[in-house]
């Protein structure tokens, strides 16, 4: 996939930015939350492209976008997150209801509809979602029947309900997947057309700023013109395809909103005084609200762009990976500001402050595209067939190039990282060999540590090849250190909780502390407060309260 240069990129968010500083200020942001209002005028304005016209960013330059790559799409997502979740919710729709033409399409029909997107800056709606088929697209209901002229076909008819459709009472144009007697496809739907209709916009607890509204068909009759890529079937395959880039955009809502309210936290931090000194001084604040999730948000980050890279660089698929990207990231930009609120006390628990509205935004980031818990079950199900296909040694091997990595750059805790998945291997293998997967708990339970392992191994190799210009705030020392301290966690999570996991679930009595080499695990947390201590001394610095 093609990408911006930096230059053009960080041109797009500066516009970004200024966009929001001058319109989308927090009062404007929280007088629409509490009305459960959709700003139409604000997207149709950042659709404009003599003012921003965001919605170019994944249609192809002959068509009239710009042909942006991953990498450029979660930045422009991660910008989108800060300012509000629920705009960045509403131009992810369009993205995404781009995505079934992008894969799947005719060379005509991406010609029509992206040349209209692009030049009559439409919203778009992707509608999969059902009531009874939220991820798991095989118990579509949705059905699409051949509507027959002198017994050659002519369209179709769709009928059913689809749920939770992000610019569902909005969009001007729709790609939904239906069941064809050939199999589930996906059919363009125009607004206005006879037979459908949009449903209420729900009253949500969080992206309020987001229109989402269920939507009905009745014998809505579809051109065949208008089933994407013209051969019935293709649905699932298509929507698959791009299951890897789509979890990174929410990666990067995740991701932007966790920044958020962490950067609120910090400089609160410096202003509140507590015991005769600002709280961002105390230990027991920084290290316990602010440092952690820090490291964890930039683990994220280091995964984030890795798969953007290799997506870009013309990798296909990449399912596991994207999960990957999409749990870490979620799971962190949730619980920052979970502890955003935390950080500011009262005032956190307030309207007044943005912290709130953050919270309620980000838990979606947890359940769209994917709930966490199926995004578990995914990585579970990517690295067990790993696991099985190379006789366990697809860990093994991971932590061997971790320890070459330590050998080259020991500063970033190559060989915390190298453990982690060492003692991973050990705790799959042992599920293999005692048939514990039969338990779903356990195979959650994996798909969380094999995140932590990866993002382990992905954060140590970034910490010690790149140079940080475009996206890292801090300088080596700190990024490396906070390298550091993500491969401490992981490596003592994974060997604790894993050891709790296996006897938790076996049948036998079994001894596994020295097979994860706990006792090396727990002697190389040396030196983690001292790198906790650098990490918030960079934070105050790099994020001044003014």
């Amino acid at each position: 996939m093609p990408s911006m240069d930096t230059i053009s990129r960080e041109l797009m968010l500066d516009s970004l930015r200024n966009y929001a500083k001058k319109n989308l200020f927090h009062e404007f942001l929280r007088e629409k939350d509490a009305n459960n209002e959709f700003p139409a005028e604000i997207l149709k304005e950042m659709y404009d492209q003599s003012i921003l016209g965001v919605h170019l960013l994944l249609i192809p330059k002959e068509y009239g976008g710009i042909s942006g790559g991953t990498f450029d799409v979660y930045r422009v997502c991660e910008i989108l997150a800060r300012i509000d979740l629920g705009i960045a919710t509403g131009v992810f729709a369009t993205f995404l209801g781009t995505d079934p033409l992008s894969v799947g399409g005719t060379d005509e029909q991406k010609e029509k509809w992206m040349t209209r997107i692009a030049k009559e800056n439409l919203l778009v709606a992707y509608a999969a979602t059902e009531a009874d088929a939220g991820s798991d697209l095989v118990n579509l209901r949705t059905r699409a029947e051949h509507v027959l002229k002198n017994g050659k076909l002519i369209g179709y008819k769709l009928t059913g309900n689809k749920q939770w459709i992000s610019n569902g009472g909005v969009a001007d144009v729709y790609s939904v997947l239906a069941m064809a007697p050939g199999g589930s496809s996906w059919f363009m739907v125009e607004k206005g057309t006879e037979g459908f209709s949009p449903n209420k916009h729900e009253d949500k607890h969080g992206i309020r700023l987001s229109n989402t509204a269920g939507l009905s068909f009745d014998n809505a009759y579809i051109p065949k013109e208008n089933l994407i890529g013209g051969v019935e079937g293709q649905g699932l395959t298509q929507a698959q395809a791009v299951f890897g880039y789509t979890r990174v955009m929410v990666a990067a809502f995740g991701l932007g909103a966790g920044w958020e309210a962490l950067e609120v936290a910090i400089k609160y931090s410096q202003q509140r005084i507590q015991g005769g000194g600002p709280l961002s001084d105390k230990q027991g604040y920084t290290h316990k609200l602010i440092v952690p999730n820090a490291v964890n948000l930039e683990a994220a980050r280091a995964y984030i762009e890795e798969i953007s890279e290799r997506l870009d660089g013309g990798e296909k698929g990449l399912q596991t990976e994207g999960a990957i990207a999409k749990y870490a990231a979620t799971e962190s930009g949730n619980k920052t500001a979970e502890d955003a609120i935390q950080a500011l006390g009262g005032y956190g628990y307030t309207k007044d402050f943005s912290v709130e509205k953050i919270k309620r935004d980000a838990k979606i980031t947890c359940i769209y595209e994917g709930t966490n818990e199926v995004m578990e079950m995914t990585i579970f199900r990517g690295r067990w067939q790993e696991h099985l296909k190379t006789r366990g040694r697809y860990y093994i091997d991971m932590a061997d190039s971790l320890q070459s990595l330590h050998l080259e750059s020991p500063e970033v805790g190559a060989d915390l990282a190298a453990l982690a998945a060492r003692a991973l291997a050990v705790i799959m293998e042992e599920c293999r060999a005692q048939r514990l997967t039969r338990h779903q708990h356990i195979t959650f339970k994996l798909g969380k540590l094999i995140s932590l392992a990866e993002l382990a191994f992905i954060f140590a190799k970034r910490a010690a090849a790149v140079e940080y210009t475009e996206t890292i705030k801090f300088d080596r020392n700190v990024w490396q250190a906070m390298s550091r301290v993500y491969a401490k966690n992981a490596a003592l999570q994974i060997a604790a909780e894993g050891i709790a996991l296996i006897l938790g679930a076996a049948e036998k009595d079994i001894d596994l502390a020295e097979a994860l080499n706990f006792n090396t695990i727990q002697a190389l947390q040396k030196g983690l407060i001292s790198d906790m201590d650098l990490i918030a001394s960079k934070l105050k610095d790099t994020f001044k309260a003014k």
